[in-house]
């Protein structure tokens, strides 16, 4: 590597060699004093190709790039050098121990508060505002975990939560290890007023080390990274495992919002008698598939099979009885379907108390918990002996009413939701790419695609395909 002299030339030239420009995403060489950008000339693999080095450092977040990969790498050496050489600056700016602080909420001093005084201006979200508005670099079929971060963001609820600096690390680790203090700093980074994409680099790696299944850069389902990344920031938020007398009775930040209950009721169909039972949710998986009906005539008929609209057959009987596929194609009719009862049959007769024997019975699914945010996820993904990808649409309104879905033993009084972020999967089952539209602000849509950042009409985001619908609690009510 350079030597003493070299690296103070490099202190004072942190520009571009080539074309003497300052790059956002700027390179320098570990081999000599050369700095490149990456223009649409990609100086840094000039150099590169030109001279036969092998690293170099992108000087905004550290990272290593290697010639040899033609990647960006990561070594637990070099890693562990910059946080040393971090503890070492934090050491001599504020003169503390390298033992992180423990959590100590904010107060304002005397002269804090009347600089506040002389100063009442304050940043807030006018009409029109990019504050928060973010894009976020594609670190290799990273956009499935770009989309999930900025709907994350823009949740109300999380968004203030961090912002006003409420979380306390629990994790055993330290806090460069904890997925919640990374997530925290997304939301400084997000609001901090710069206009330039984010590399969340830090976020996929700290996932990668705790949810390993996701690890690699292949391209991963979206809902799945919702699920593994939500069960990750609950258990560094110190969360709880829910048990079978107390479901969903975490307090933790990540319960408190995206955690809701579901209720089930099995009927006997002999006595009528009822056994339910309430576990936990953090999303709704809604079943796009078609169901066959039966279509009852009042004569028997016959009539040869004929083709649906989805491609399905319609068969009939001799009864007059015609078994008619019913696809939904709204997002009230997904629920519905999801609500109804459900006919488990003599194959899977389930012991009733009261009758103290096997019965057939039928069981129904209702809401007993509302969450303050509900992910709907729409099974576009289908695995069975056909693997596919269901493309129907679903509309999806702007504003839900979960009233009709609700268990008759819930206490919630106001089930109204408005919607504030969309996945949209184009493409293919095995081959496309992820985007998302954001609501920041009352009736402001934007369009997330990685880096790209632009504004969306409702009616555009109202007629995408829909993949996760993410809706916010219009009324929040305390116990």
């Amino acid at each position: 590597l350079v030597n003493a002299e070299a690296r103070k030339v490099k202190a004072r030239t942190c520009i571009c060699t080539v074309c003497r420009n300052y790059s956002v995403r700027l390179h320098t060489c570990l081999h000599c004093v050369f700095f490149g950008c990456q223009s649409p000339d990609n100086h840094m693999i000039q150099h590169i190709q030109n001279t036969g080095h092998i690293l170099a450092v992108e000087l905004n977040y550290g990272t290593v790039y290697c010639s040899k990969c033609s990647d960006y790498i990561y070594d637990s050496d070099i890693d562990q050098l910059c946080k040393q050489v971090e503890l070492q600056i934090v050491h001599k700016q504020h003169c503390v121990s390298r033992q992180p602080a423990a959590y100590v909420a904010w107060e304002p001093s005397q002269a804090e508060i009347d600089l506040l005084r002389q100063n009442p201006k304050r940043r807030k979200l006018e009409p029109g505002s990019s504050v928060g508005l973010r894009g976020l670099y594609n670190l290799g079929n990273t956009c499935f975990m770009n989309c999930i971060l900025q709907a994350l963001v823009h949740t109300p609820v999380l968004r203030d939560y961090f912002l006003s600096d409420s979380h306390k690390c629990y994790s055993d680790a330290i806090q460069s290890q904890c997925v919640v203090c990374e997530l925290g700093n997304l939301f400084q980074q997000f609001y901090s007023g710069l206009a330039i994409p984010h590399v969340p680099f830090k976020f996929l790696h700290l996932v990668w080390m705790h949810a390993r299944h996701l690890a690699g850069y292949e391209q991963q389902d979206a809902h799945e990274f919702f699920i593994s990344a939500i069960d990750v920031l609950h258990h560094h938020c110190g969360g709880q495992t829910p048990t079978v007398t107390h479901p969903g009775h975490c307090t933790c930040i990540i319960d408190q919002i995206f955690a809701g209950r579901l209720q089930s009721d099995v009927t006997c169909q002999s006595c009528g008698g009822i056994s339910t039972t309430v576990d936990p949710f953090r999303d709704i998986s809604l079943d796009l598939a078609p169901h066959s009906v039966i279509n009852r005539t009042s004569t028997p008929v016959e009539t040869p099979d004929i083709q649906i609209d989805n491609g399905s057959p319609a068969s009939s009987t001799n009864s007059g009885e015609t078994l008619v596929a019913s696809v939904p194609s709204t997002l009230y009719e997904c629920l519905e379907r999801f609500t109804q009862p459900e006919n488990l049959g003599s194959e899977s007769k389930i012991r009733c108390v009261k009758c103290r024997s096997y019965r057939e019975s039928t069981k129904r699914l209702t809401v007993k918990k509302l969450p303050i945010v509900i992910c709907f996820h729409l099974k576009r993904f289908e695995h069975s002996m056909r693997s596919r990808k269901i493309s129907n649409f679903i509309q999806f309104p702007t504003e839900l009413d979960m009233t009709s879905y609700m268990a008759r033993s819930s206490s919630s009084s106001d089930n109204r939701y408005s919607l504030f972020a969309v996945v949209n999967h184009s493409g293919s089952l095995h081959n496309g790419h992820y985007t998302c539209y954001i609501r920041p602000q009352q009736d402001q849509w934007f369009k997330c695609d990685d880096h790209w950042i632009t504004k969306a009409l409702p009616e555009h985001v109202l007629a995408s395909e829909g993949y996760l619908l993410f809706y916010h609690k219009k009324v929040l009510e305390y116990n």
